[in-house]
């Protein structure tokens, strides 16, 4: 797989990132995938190590190893090929995906894993730019109907696979634009949503069709959930017209912070900021939340909180500081005890480069306020002691805030979508619904299936990716009796 001794001959080479004092000016991506000469460089570094185990620690299996070699030999258009026969979207998960791939890399045992995500980057560019990706309509349509509820990844990773299979395939979608989360949920500057556009005119080619502004359900979603929807369509109106059902949203419910003060002026949860943002930017009307000028406390340490500091650093935000309820993670792994799981390790964004204090072990006691409007926090440290939290006496302390965004993750998908249709739910208030065997993805509800958040809980765009693939080929074994889609 690439050079037999690339692996000793070359180092590690990382996309280049735009300047700070440029990137922060916009929202356009700053991250330039490789050259291909340093592509070939990366591809030679992939070894020939018998058994590679990036392949399954790549949520949708990504025949990694292929290609590499592929790029390392100047092969572009096959290693595209290859890249697709696994991926929907890699224009998506080559910008955004964490890589779980790179920490499963053998080379990852002791030196710097090969730069796969910047491979599959340089790959899909390589595609759109020469325009390799083209609608791969079905040849024989087969007069079922599929309506997929969600139009994240997982929803349209299986519109596209059932469309490809001849099946006719409607995506229902609340807000206003195609894409879920990775519309509204994801900044422009780290995913340009031209992208989406462009993935989903391939889609309509291949004869998916598009409901937007329209929600699946009985009760409309509570507070912390953008929904644009101006018509509303009951379960038993989809069960009656199409013959299967996905249910692919994603958890949207927000983690709240139930403390005194919450109900001050200038808390909000961070969609809530970031969503009309990402609106904004596409021309749907003006955020109305501005952090300019302003001092801006960000709760929680995962991508959504990074977002926010990227969004508030654009905004021009007079100071932003980001805490975390968790003790700070170490700056390197221990390879030997990890490898090839993810390791638990400081992880520093883009967005924290370009200006954010940061803090950990620290719990939020109160919003305090002055008539009615947020000016600060009170907080404490704390420590974990046989496995509970608990607050370090005298450590109690005040941050300045005129904005607070709540990134604390995501509870569960809607119960408004689930409890409409009736089906099953886990103890987390997910889909009940398993993922091998016969029935798989298939819920309590005939005709109902589920995949991606909704079914697991939230997670990466890899992983609903996976899952939406999964369901279709088990929604076309459903409606056919055995299935030619890739599992």
């Amino acid at each position: 797989m690439g050079k037999p001794t690339g692996f000793m001959e070359f180092e590690r080479q990382d996309e280049g990132y735009a300047p700070v004092v440029k990137r922060v000016k916009g929202y356009r991506e700053f991250v330039a995938h490789l050259t291909d000469a340093q592509a070939k460089v990366q591809g030679a570094r992939c070894m020939d190590c018998g058994i590679p185990f990036c392949n399954n620690g790549c949520p949708v299996n990504n025949i990694i190893p292929d290609w590499n070699d592929l790029v390392y030999r100047g092969d572009w258009k096959r290693a595209l090929d290859v890249l697709h026969s696994t991926n929907n979207f890699p224009e998506v998960t080559g910008r955004i995906c964490p890589a779980p791939c790179e920490a499963a890399c053998t080379l990852n045992i002791n030196m710097d894993a090969v730069g796969i995500k910047s491979i599959e980057h340089a790959i899909i560019d390589k595609g759109g730019e020469n325009g390799w990706v083209v609608p791969q309509p079905a040849k024989k349509k087969t007069g079922k109907k599929v309506a997929v509820v969600g139009s994240g990844p997982a929803g349209l990773a299986a519109a596209q696979q059932l469309a490809r299979a001849g099946h006719a395939v409607t995506v229902f979608e609340k807000n206003s634009r195609i894409g879920g989360l990775l519309r509204y949920g994801i900044p422009d500057f780290k995913l340009d949503k031209r992208l989406i556009d462009w993935r989903m005119a391939q889609l309509a080619a291949e004869g998916v069709k598009f409901q937007t502004n329209t929600f699946v359900g009985d009760k409309a979603p509570g507070k912390g959930v953008a929904n644009d929807a101006k018509k509303t369509v009951a379960p038993k109106e989809l069960l009656k017209k199409f013959d299967a059902v996905i249910l692919a949203g994603g958890a949207e419910q927000p983690r709240d912070l139930p403390v005194p003060g919450r109900e001050l002026s200038g808390v909000h949860y961070a969609l809530e900021f970031l969503i009309p943002q990402n609106k904004e930017v596409a021309g749907d009307g003006k955020n109305p939340i501005n952090a300019k000028g302003k001092h801006v406390v960000v709760i929680g340490g995962g991508d959504t909180g990074s977002d926010c500091v990227g969004t508030s650093n654009r905004h021009g935000a007079a100071s932003i500081t980001q805490i975390e309820v968790m003790p700070r993670a170490p700056d390197q792994e221990n390879r030997p005890l990890t490898w090839p799981n993810w390791p638990l390790k400081l992880r520093t964004s883009s967005s924290h480069d370009e200006g954010c204090a940061r803090d950990w072990a620290i719990s939020t006691k109160e919003f305090i306020g002055k008539d009615g409007k947020l000016t600060g926090l009170k907080c404490v440290r704390v420590e974990f002691k046989d496995g509970k939290m608990v607050e370090k006496p005298g450590s109690e302390f005040e941050l300045k805030a005129d904005l607070v965004f709540l990134a604390m993750g995501f509870t569960n998908p809607l119960a408004q979508v689930l409890d409409a249709f009736g089906v099953d739910k886990d103890g987390r208030g997910n889909v009940k619904a398993t993922t091998d065997g016969e029935g798989c993805y298939q819920t309590n509800v005939k005709k109902v299936f589920a995949a991606g958040d909704m079914r697991r809980g939230q997670s990466l765009v890899v992983w609903a990716i996976r899952e939406g693939r999964q369901a279709a080929r088990a929604v076309d074994e459903f409606l056919m009796g055995s299935s030619v889609l890739p599992w």
